[in-house]
């Protein structure tokens, strides 16, 4: 088995020994590399190549914010999960707008912090459905009237399977879920994911997610649906 390549950026070097620790007990996780701030990543990336890049979104010099964004314009990027302290914090919905893959609390137990890098690196965000409506009901309140004709605009191009798989996105479900509930293979659902991604110009599902609450998707289907 390859190892999943880890790049760990914090400014605070004891959080940085911890999560070397509790890595370093994986046998499928490589670090290969640490940073304490923001503007260090994208050398760092370039000499070391890792598959992910654990970010601390509150740095003094460049935050996680600029750096995942940074990033994740790149080719042939790494995915991205940023460390936060809070579960709404307005900079970690930002960070997914910027292509986060997820987040983890700092406070969250060693053994869900391994399988978050690991769920990453095998392309699944790491955002619960529970999570994922807290951060659709912390968004609400920032300019939706703006964001939603834009998103809308941007949905248009989308056909009717896509859209619903979409939907389905946006509610938190997974590739299995979505099939059972729309009647498709899984294979045919990555296929319409893969295809909504290139279409729309997003990084992974979780901009998938947000996009469909911005353009109001998730309330229409709502009746008879919730999860």
């Amino acid at each position: 088995m390859t190892a999943i390549r880890l790049l760990l950026v914090d400014d605070d070097p004891l959080v940085r020994a911890g999560l070397s620790l509790m890595m370093g007990g994986a046998r499928d996780i490589e670090i290969v590399g640490e940073a304490a701030d923001g503007g260090e990543v994208e050398a760092l990336v370039d000499r070391t190549r890792p598959d992910v890049v654990l970010m601390d979104i509150r740095m003094p010099s460049v935050d996680g914010l600029t750096a995942t964004r940074r990033l994740r314009a790149r080719e042939d990027a790494p995915q991205v999960v940023v460390l936060t302290t809070f579960h709404a914090d307005e900079q970690v919905l930002r960070a997914l707008r910027a292509g986060a893959a997820g987040f983890v609390l700092k406070d969250t137990p060693p053994a869900q912090i391994v399988d978050a890098v690991r769920r990453v690196a095998a392309g699944d965000p790491v955002l619960s459905p529970t999570v994922t409506r807290q951060l659709m009901a912390h968004a609400a309140g920032t300019a939706a009237d703006d964001r939603r004709p834009r998103a809308r605009a941007r949905i248009a191009v989308l056909g009717e399977r896509e859209r619903e798989v979409t939907v389905a996105v946006g509610r938190g479900l997974s590739n299995a879920e979505i099939a059972a509930a729309l009647f498709m293979s899984v294979a045919t659902v990555k296929t319409h994911v893969s295809r909504v991604l290139a279409k729309l110009d997003l990084n992974n599902r979780v901009q998938i997610a947000l996009l469909a609450y911005d353009a109001g998707l998730l309330d229409e289907d709502r009746p008879g649906r919730d999860a």
